[in-house]
C-alpha cells in the first residue's frame, strides 16, 4: 500500500496539473465536473504563499464521482439505441482541456458512427460496440480547466472546435483541435462551424479555388456543402449549387450564382468548371471529367453511397488510380483537424461575414430525433444541440 507520503506527492503531481482561473471576485466555483477548482482564498502572512489555491476539493470530487449528463451509444443500431444517461465526468490529459460544453452538433458523420456502416470503419471505431460512450465531434464551450502541456488556451475562454464525444455536458479536447470562438456567433452557432467549417475549407484549398473560377458543389445544402459555398463565394468565385428542389432558395441565399434540381433532366449538362467539389457522391467520374476543365481538380468529400463493408471508400481510390495518367487532378479529402484552420473559419466570420446555416437547435434528450431527419434528408444546413443553456 502507498504510504501517506506517496499519496501526498501524487496528489500534488495531479494539482499541478491544473491551472485556475481566479475571476473577478478572486475566485471561481466548478460545481459539476471530475476537476472541481474551489475559490482561490487571499492569505497573509506565512504558510503556503500569498494566494493559494484549494484544489482540495478536486479529491473529493473525484473519490464522490461526480457526474455528467451525457447521450450514450452503447451499441450500433438506429437511434433507439441512444439514451441520456449521468456518467463520470472526465478530467484532461496532457495537452487537454477541458470544456463545459454549451452545444454541440450533428452531422452525417454521427450517422455512419452510430450505424457502425460501412462495416470497414469499425476496425478504428470498435468491431462490435462503440470504443466511446459518447457520440459526437462538433463543439462550443468554455474552457474549465487544462492539463499539463497546455500553453494556447486559457480557463475561461470560450472556443469552438472538435471533441471526440462532445454531446455532453463535459467534454475533454485536444488543445489543437480548438480555436478562439469568433465575436458575434451564439455557442449554437459556433458549434457547426468545426468538422464541416474545416472540411469545406480544406476541399477548396486542395481545389486551389480562387476569384474567377466555377466551381461545382454538388450536395450544396448540407453541412459541408453550405459552407463550400459560402467560403467559395467569399473567395470570388462563380458557384453553381447541385440540392434538392425544396432546399434551393437557401443555398441561392448564400451566394450560389446557380442552383440546379439533382432530381431533374442531368444537371451537370452544360457546364464546364474549374473545381467540383463532390459531396454527395454517386455521379460517375466520366460525368464529373465531362464538365471540368482540363486542368480542373475534382475533390471527392463523402462516402454517402454504398454500406455493407465498404461503403463508398473504395470507389474513390479506383477512381484516383484512373486519373493518374490525365492532367485533371483528382482528390480524396481526409480533413484535417487542425487549429490552425479553425482560425480561418473564425478569421472568415469576422472579416468576410460567414455565418453558418443552422436548420434548428434541440436540447440534448431530442438529438434522436434531429437525426432521424437528418437521415431523411429534411436537414438543410447542420442541426445544433443545446447542452448548457445555450441559445
Amino acid at each position: 500500500m502507498p504510504s501517506e507520503s506517496a499519496r501526498s506527492r501524487a496528489a500534488a503531481t495531479r494539482r499541478s496539473r491544473l491551472r485556475v482561473w481566479r475571476g473577478a471576485r478572486g475566485g471561481w466555483t466548478r460545481r459539476h465536473g471530475t476537476i472541481t477548482v474551489r475559490r482561490t482564498v487571499q492569505r497573509t502572512g506565512t504558510g503556503r504563499g500569498a494566494v493559494m489555491t484549494e484544489l482540495d476539493a478536486q479529491a473529493e470530487a473525484n473519490e464522490a464521482g461526480e457526474r455528467v449528463r451525457a447521450l450514450v451509444q452503447r451499441e450500433y443500431g438506429g437511434t433507439d439505441v441512444l439514451r441520456v444517461e449521468t456518467i463520470a465526468a472526465p478530467s484532461p490529459g496532457p495537452g487537454e482541456v477541458l470544456l463545459d460544453v454549451q452545444a454541440a452538433a450533428i452531422d452525417r458523420g454521427t450517422l455512419h458512427l452510430l450505424t457502425g456502416l460501412p462495416r470497414m470503419a469499425r476496425l478504428a471505431v470498435g468491431l462490435r460496440q462503440p470504443k466511446r460512450l459518447v457520440p459526437g465531434l462538433d463543439v462550443a464551450g468554455r474552457v474549465v480547466a487544462v492539463g499539463e502541456g497546455v500553453t494556447r488556451l486559457q480557463v475561461g475562454q470560450q472556443v469552438f472546435g472538435i471533441a471526440r464525444g462532445s454531446l455532453t455536458e463535459q467534454a475533454v479536447a485536444l488543445e489543437t483541435k480548438l480555436a478562439l470562438a469568433p465575436a458575434g456567433l451564439a455557442p449554437t452557432e459556433c458549434a457547426v462551424l468545426g468538422v464541416s467549417g474545416l472540411t469545406a475549407l480544406q476541399a477548396l484549398d486542395a481545389a486551389r479555388v480562387d476569384a474567377g473560377d466555377h466551381v461545382l458543389v454538388i450536395g450544396a445544402s448540407g453541412g459541408v456543402g453550405s459552407f463550400a459555398v459560402k467560403l467559395a463565394v467569399a473567395r470570388g468565385a462563380r458557384v453553381t449549387a447541385v440540392c434538392s428542389a425544396v432546399k434551393a432558395e437557401a443555398v441561392r441565399s448564400w451566394g450560389a450564382d446557380r442552383v440546379v434540381d439533382h432530381a431533374v433532366g442531368d444537371p451537370l449538362a452544360g457546364l464546364s468548371c474549374d473545381a467540383v467539389i463532390d459531396v454527395a457522391g454517386g455521379t460517375s467520374l466520366r460525368r464529373l471529367r465531362r464538365v471540368l476543365t482540363p486542368t480542373g481538380t475534382i475533390v471527392f468529400v463523402g462516402v454517402e453511397t454504398g454500406g455493407g463493408w465498404t461503403g463508398g471508400f473504395v470507389r474513390p481510390m479506383f477512381l484516383a488510380l484512373r486519373m493518374l495518367a490525365a492532367r485533371q487532378r483528382y482528390v480524396m479529402l481526409m480533413a484535417r483537424e487542425t487549429h490552425v484552420d479553425l482560425e480561418r473559419i473564425a478569421e472568415a466570420v469576422a472579416v468576410d461575414g460567414l455565418r453558418p446555416h443552422v436548420h434548428g437547435t434541440v436540447p440534448l434528450e431530442e438529438t434522436p430525433r434531429a437525426l432521424d431527419e437528418l437521415a431523411d434528408g429534411r436537414v438543410t444546413g447542420k442541426v445544433a444541440v443545446r447542452v448548457g443553456g445555450a441559445q
